[in-house]
């Protein structure tokens, strides 16, 4: 390209070059650490290739069972599908919706975006719908949990040894392998696409430059680098260039939504914990209610310590850290404190990262209702601490995308030690990294 298109750190707001990089490195903002971008291998047809093995994988995994069950001869199996249905007809209507969408109706529609995206493309034109398409695709990325499913595969498999026969079937494998393609897959964001769309003459490349009065900021869909009003004015608010998505210098009220969305998490958190999450009815060995807590000490017990310590790890300490995390980070905001900048945006990305692996014994449960039921012999449900701990996994990963770690630099001075270049200043990048 003749002219280097600019990009802006989604967590410190500094404003680079974007150069092209060799094989095995990366872009690494000099402000803040945060990886800008990375070089891939692959091309567009690439990434078109590895959507639509993803996509007939997606199919196999959803139409044959993962895993079967056989309790005194009668066999059980199970697919994802089945656990949703048996949920919902269970009367927990709330969490069938979240699993059903979390494990199989937004990962499907993420697919088929990135298919309908990508096969224009490959052949040098602008896909049909390109900018809506692309806004769908950042909201859908972080809500899309099947490695999730597949580990709570594990946990329901092992949970189960002890009281009856357990297989495999051939959606696990299918699982197994569309984790793979979906990890690779979660590397080609809106923000990449839009490059690819810029090399192959698709998309215009914009270069601004902020007149007085504007300062430059980064479209958080499309990431598109354009000036903007240094102060709020009155009328509507203004829309990118490219994709159209309306443009905010920083998160509107970013404070009091984190706030708003921890308490609630917080009071959920409670009977999340309290309630039982599994009820299992048994000729054998009667009624009974499990906690979160009640099923990590089970599995400690029962030999599986490994699996307990996952299921802990998940179900416990990930959520009660995201709360946490947050709340030092916003706390640390409204003090405007200065300190340690460079490792709360480390916490932030951390938080940001397994916010989604808290919803494991959400699926553990659902899969063990739908293959723990024969009727008047052995029955598991889900019980009413499901949905709100769904709940408590769904507010703090809002919580989290609604905190604008940007506020926090922008107190920072700039001109001293790990401050940012000027805007449009060059960006090199750190070999020695590998990337898919």
């Amino acid at each position: 390209m003749a002219r280097e298109p600019l990009i802006s750190c989604e967590h410190c707001a500094s404003i680079f070059r974007r150069h092209e990089l060799q094989r095995g490195e990366t872009a690494t903002c000099s402000r803040c650490g945060t990886i800008l971008w990375r070089y891939s291998g692959l091309s567009v047809s690439g990434w078109l290739a590895l959507t639509l093995t993803a996509l007939i994988v997606f199919v196999v995994a959803n139409g044959y069972p993962v895993v079967s069950m056989s309790v005194r001869g009668l066999v059980r199996d199970a697919s994802l599908l089945d656990a949703v249905a048996m949920t919902w007809q269970q009367g927990y209507v709330m969490t069938a919706t979240m699993t059903g969408l979390a494990g199989f109706g937004l990962p499907l529609l993420q697919l088929c975006l990135l298919a309908w995206v990508l096969w224009p493309l490959t052949r040098g034109r602008e896909p049909r719908g390109l900018r809506p398409a692309m806004r769908l695709l950042g909201m859908l990325r972080p809500w899309c949990m099947v490695p999730v499913f597949l580990l709570g595969v594990v946990v329901a498999v092992v949970k189960l040894a002890g009281m009856a026969r357990v297989g495999p079937e051939p959606g696990l494998y299918a699982f197994a392998v569309l984790t793979v393609l979906l990890t690779m897959l979660s590397r080609l964001s809106p923000h990449a696409i839009w490059r690819y769309a810029e090399e192959s003459g698709v998309a215009p490349v914009h270069v601004p430059r902020a007149q007085p009065g504007q300062l430059l900021a980064g479209c958080h869909v499309c990431g598109q680098v354009q000036a903007l009003a240094a102060h709020d004015h009155d009328g509507p608010a203004p829309r990118c260039m490219r994709c159209r998505a309306v443009l905010h210098y920083r998160k509107p009220d970013s404070l009091a939504r984190t706030w708003a969305l921890l308490l609630a998490a917080a009071v959920l958190y409670v009977p999340a914990n309290v309630l039982p999450i599994m009820n299992i009815n048994s000729l054998f060995f009667g009624d009974s209610g499990h906690t979160i807590l009640g099923g990590v000490v089970e599995l400690w017990h029962t030999g599986s310590w490994d699996i307990a310590l996952i299921v802990f790890v998940a179900s416990i300490v990930v959520p009660l850290t995201k709360i946490l995390a947050l709340v030092v980070l916003a706390i640390a905001v409204q003090l405007r404190s200065q300190l340690n900048l460079r490792q709360r945006t480390r916490l932030y990305e951390l938080v940001e990262f397994i916010g989604q692996w808290s919803m494991l014994d959400v699926f553990v449960v659902i899969l063990l209702s739908a293959l723990a039921h024969f009727q008047g012999l052995f029955e598991i449900s889900a019980g009413p601490a499901a949905g709100a701990f769904g709940l408590v996994v769904i507010l703090t990963m809002l919580a989290a995308m609604s905190f604008d770690p940007r506020t926090a630099w922008d107190q920072a001075p700039r001109g001293e030690a790990g401050a940012d270049r000027p805007a449009g200043g060059d960006m090199p990048a750190a070999p020695g990294q590998n990337t898919a």
